[in-house]
């Protein structure tokens, strides 16, 4: 099984920048992609990015393209988000997942290993 641990968040203003990890532990040998999804209280999880190994995929909402930037370490147990540019509507608990079942990386049902999640908000 694989743990994944988010560190990152916190409180920011409008146009500013954040960035966060996740770290991957235990059986991550046959992990192939980690990603990050976000979800604000009563409304469903969101899909934020991936990052599948395999040719150094990545994979974006529309909502945040060009915005935030999903990177990995070369060992392949971190994954980070860089945000920019950052908007009030992204204020949301962000969680890192890991270990996923098919390569469906939109769909949360997909991800198998779920990070306890950290906390952005973007101030107006």
């Amino acid at each position: 099984q694989v743990h994944v641990a988010e560190s990152g968040g916190g409180v920011v203003e409008t146009g500013g920048s954040l960035r966060l990890t996740c770290d991957a532990s235990g059986r991550t040998f046959h992990n192939y992609a980690m990603g990050w999804f976000r979800q604000i209280p009563g409304k469903e999880r969101e899909f934020v990015a991936a990052f599948q190994w395999m040719g150094d995929r990545t994979f974006y909402a529309n909502s945040v393209k060009g915005r935030f930037t999903i990177s990995r370490n070369d060992a392949k147990t971190s994954v980070y988000l860089q945000m920019d540019s950052l908007k009030p509507e992204d204020t949301a608990m962000y969680f890192c997942t890991a270990s996923p079942v098919g390569d469906n990386f939109y769909n949360d049902a997909v991800w198998r290993s779920w990070g306890q999640g950290t906390q952005v908000t973007v101030s107006s």
